[in-house]
């Protein structure tokens, strides 16, 4: 059997009108998976699927608004914004690409992804809120409380979306790489733009393998397309969920979204500087959140639109696959010149990280294991014996492969950088073909 959305009991917000189509609808997308399958019938069972889905959308709509009237709900007007942008601006949309695409398996795959990740984001934030214990609006804040209230919304939000115990590891998370990340910028604005907000959610791609991938009953250890665009819809209603926190009369707006190379997020990262930079480990996985409401750059990377939305996330994936493919080298050295040198020479073929400091590569590593480390063996503070001892007496990392980099080629400065027993040993003043060589053998020969 082929993907099956995975309903669960909490899920359940205890009102069975909704409870009900819930259900309906995960069974409607299931019976969509499964005609996608069956090549034969596809386009005509999915035309007539998506007809009842989008029939049972809409009136599960009409119901979830009567019964939130009737109990005075006080997000009523927020709900029905929501309901309204995706029963007037994405079904049409989406509609539209699979009548021009003719019902193509690309189409119907974009189709399914953004259903499926709104249907994720619907029923596990804004639903499970009508009854169910959540985190509300704050009100009377002051100054300095706003980082508190973001970190534990954040917290709050996953295990009400994935059941994670997630927790903090850094107030001020610099950018750093962990594992193969994907990188989603949304950018939010008042409806007159004279308020704007943008977000940036990074994840490791295992934890949306483990959180997305496993509602959706995805059996991959792989980012594709249909579970990228079910994470695209899923991490919009995460971000805003994180915006409804704060008590403001002004409705947001989804004004543009990105998805990010790491070198695209670095580029944002830096000009910006976002205030409020927060890393967490959900136990499945890293992720990010990065928010900032002054000094926004939209020209980063291709605006994601209705009608480009299934090319930009081929594209991104296929840009993605390259760069995961390449062996990550982490560069460590005092000094800029080297780091920026080493970088430009190798960054072609290799997948490159530069660190100033020891300490700087340990929280690196910690992130993102590389498969080389390129070290200075002559450092301030903690130098690269000391680094080396301390890789070494590491599980984690004792078996990493380093290669230390010294400008000195005497017999006895040779001799002590040897007697550590690295992995080889590179002279700095070689020429740049010559350094290139040395790391293009050595990987020949760890594939061998």
């Amino acid at each position: 059997m082929g993907i099956q959305f995975e309903w669960k009991d909490n899920f359940n917000i205890g009102v069975e009108v909704i409870d009900k189509e819930h259900k309906r609808l995960f069974k409607i997308i299931n019976k969509l998976f499964t005609f996608k399958e069956e090549e034969e019938t596809s386009k005509w069972a999915c035309q007539e699927g998506i007809k009842f889905f989008k029939k049972h959308a809409l009136n599960h709509f009409a119901d979830e608004e009567a019964y939130m009237a009737s109990i005075n709900y006080e997000w009523l007007e927020q709900h029905k914004y929501l309901h309204k942008g995706f029963r007037e601006y994405t079904l049409p949309a989406l509609e539209k690409e699979l009548e021009q695409a003719h019902y193509a398996p690309d189409a119907v795959e974009h189709f399914l992804g953004v259903c499926a990740g709104w249907l994720i984001g619907h029923t596990l934030t804004e639903d499970l809120a009508i009854t169910k214990e959540h985190v509300k609006k704050w009100t009377n804040i002051l100054p300095g409380e706003e980082l508190d209230i973001i970190k534990k919304a954040i917290i709050q939000i996953i295990f009400d979306m994935f059941q994670l115990e997630s927790h903090l590891i850094s107030n001020s998370y610099k950018g750093d790489k962990f594992g193969n990340g994907v990188y989603y910028r949304l950018i939010y604005g008042t409806k007159n733009n004279e308020k704007k907000q943008e977000i940036i959610l990074v994840f490791e791609e295992k934890l949306l393998i483990n959180t997305v991938g496993r509602i959706m009953g995805i059996q991959t250890n792989k980012l594709d397309n249909m579970l990228l665009h079910a994470t695209r819809y899923t991490a919009r209603r995460f971000a805003e969920c994180v915006i409804e926190q704060f008590p403001t009369d002004d409705i947001y707006e989804l004004k543009s979204e990105n998805l990010l190379t790491y070198e695209q997020f670095e580029k944002v990262y830096e000009k910006e500087n976002p205030p409020v930079s927060l890393l967490f480990d959900t136990g499945a996985g890293y992720f990010a959140y990065c928010s900032s409401t002054s000094h926004i750059i939209e020209n980063e990377g291709m605006s994601i639109e209705a009608e480009n939305a299934m090319d930009e996330v081929k594209e991104y994936l296929k840009k993605r696959e390259v760069l995961n493919a390449k062996p990550r080298i982490l560069v460590v050295d005092d000094s800029m010149t080297v780091r920026q040198y080493l970088c430009e020479l190798l960054s072609g073929d290799y997948d490159v990280t530069p660190a100033e400091s020891s300490v700087a590569a340990f929280r690196i590593m910690a992130l993102n294991k590389p498969d080389l480390v390129l070290l200075d063996y002559e450092m301030p503070v903690c130098d690269g014996r000391q680094m080396l001892e301390m890789l070494r007496s590491d599980q984690e990392f004792s078996n990493t492969p380093v290669i230390f980099l010294t400008g000195r080629s005497d017999y006895e400065s040779v001799k002590k950088v040897k007697e550590l027993n690295p992995d080889g040993y590179l002279l700095k003043y070689l020429k740049s073909e010559e350094v290139k060589q040395s790391i293009d053998e050595f990987f020949s020969t760890r594939k061998k």
